[in-house]
């Protein structure tokens, strides 16, 4: 992987890189895995966090660790997208007077007034970053969503003024296209609804505002899957554009002695994949649907039943709050006779290791609620997608999916039903003959993976912008 092996130099060493994770999990890992990748290349690493989701200091020794009290932020999932902005935009009002008190402190313990060379901090954030400057710290924007929804932010006045935004809920309407800005229909828009605009509005426009503000934006893709989108950004925006992704695929790995070292907030039930050994090469499913996305208590039974009829091996991650209304802190129940009709042939665990269930030779297609971690990961790993998106960025994600790069297919809106899962399995785990879809669908994704491999390779186009970034973090 060329560029992030380099031995780290003296100038870099004095150097130190503030970070500031968004508490949820989609944003954390990301936050984590670029810290471990400028940290393989010199720079001291500061994390900032809130109490809600607070990392495991002990799993990450050669990092610093400062806590911003959050204001009791609520701990359960967060099941609409109106929510869990309104829970963003409460993070940012609690902590900016903590966290201007620990930055002054830590900017008054440095010796050489040069040490701090910036603050990297989530696109949600934006009182922190404004923090952040006003005690002369530079800043970088990470935006953990693909370079594609950035460019909705970027339209959103105009979706508005156009009448796309908000949406009245027909499904003639939702299923119109969004000509100024393709491949959209409006219901891969952020936000369909009256009740969540005012909310959707006000972040939209204060990341929009962090961005603009800042020494640089930070996207965790790559150039061969969104490279139009890339290109766009660069001439719409007034501030360097840094794709460095994938950054699981960048970012080194720990030591051997730290293997099992995470950043999940979910202790991943490795089992899971001695089963994975045991089975045919492309013959199970994998069902997560991330850690924040969540489904109806009929839901569930119908994939249940869905997954149960396909007759595939399935890998299936059952999480707690996955449902709900169900009761935490224990993953929720499956329907009775599920076990008897799929016994022998199916796994169920709490949460998994993604990234190596993904790249598991035996793992053939994915079920995912498309949100842009999980989407990139298995298209890094090459395997083709069911897609059932639930909120926020995961519809354009599903869009781009099933007709762009055209790897996957997305699961029909509204409630599930099981004959049209167990049918939509077949689709993506089927015959992978020449002749079929499936087989065109899956060899897009394994030259999806070839790109990303690329990518990442000495000379390939994130390693270039790695050592972009690093030389934009030393020259501010």
């Amino acid at each position: 992987m060329g560029s992030i092996e380099q031995t780290p130099t003296a100038g870099h060493r004095c150097r130190r890189v503030l970070f500031f994770p968004l508490p949820f999990q989609g944003h954390i890992n990301p936050m984590f895995q670029l810290a471990a990748l400028l940290h393989s290349r010199g720079f001291a690493v500061t994390v900032f966090h809130t109490h809600l989701n607070a990392p495991d200091a002990s799993l990450h020794p050669d990092y610093d660790f400062i806590p911003v009290p959050d204001g009791g932020a609520p701990a359960d999932t967060p099941g609409t997208v109106q929510v869990t902005l309104e829970r963003v935009l409460a993070v940012n009002r609690a902590c900016a007077a903590p966290f201007r008190d620990r930055l002054a402190a830590l900017l008054e313990q440095q010796h050489d007034s040069d040490g701090v060379a910036c603050l990297v901090a989530d696109a949600h954030l934006l009182t922190l970053l404004d923090v952040a400057r006003e005690l002369g710290v530079p800043t970088l924007v990470l935006r953990t969503g693909s370079a594609a929804c950035f460019r909705i932010f970027t339209a959103f006045p105009m979706l508005c003024a156009n009448g796309y935004q908000p949406a009245e809920e027909s499904p003639e309407l939702l299923e119109a296209p969004v000509r100024e800005l393709p491949p959209y229909r409006v219901r891969d828009l952020l936000s369909t609804t009256a009740a969540a605009h005012p909310v959707m509005a006000e972040a939209v426009t204060r990341i929009i505002k962090a961005v603009a503000a800042s020494s640089g934006l930070i996207f965790n893709t790559f150039d061969a899957l969104e490279h139009a989108e890339l290109a766009a950004l660069r001439r719409d925006l007034a501030v360097p554009v840094f794709d460095v992704g994938p950054l699981h695929l960048l970012s080194p790995p720990p030591p051997a002695a730290a293997a099992s070292r995470t950043s999940s907030l979910l202790p991943p039930d490795r089992g899971c994949l001695e089963w994975l050994d045991a089975q045919a090469p492309a013959s199970v499913l994998y069902v997560s649907f991330g850690s924040i996305a969540t489904m109806s208590a009929s839901d569930l039974v119908e994939a249940a039943w869905g997954i149960a009829g396909s007759g595939q091996p399935f890998l299936w991650v059952l999480r707690p709050g996955l449902v709900r209304g169900g009761a935490l802190p224990s993953p929720p129940p499956l329907p009775e006779g599920f076990d008897v009709a799929t016994r022998g042939r199916g796994a169920v665990v709490a949460w998994a290791p993604q990234e190596e269930v993904l790249a598991h030779a035996a793992v053939g297609a994915f079920w995912t609620h498309c949100g842009w971690n999980s989407t990139l990961e298995a298209a890094c790993a090459g395997v083709p997608m069911l897609c059932r998106p639930c909120f926020g960025d995961q519809m354009g994600n599903a869009r781009y999916v099933d007709h762009v790069w055209r790897v996957g297919v997305e699961l029909d809106g509204g409630e599930l039903e099981r004959g049209k899962v167990a049918a939509a399995i077949a689709a993506v785990m089927g015959d992978v003959g020449e002749t079929t879809d499936t087989g065109g669908m899956r060899r897009r994704a394994l030259e999806l993976r070839r790109r990303a491999a690329e990518s990442v390779a000495e000379g390939g186009s994130s390693s270039f912008n790695v050592d972009r970034l690093v030389d934009h973090i030393m020259a501010l």
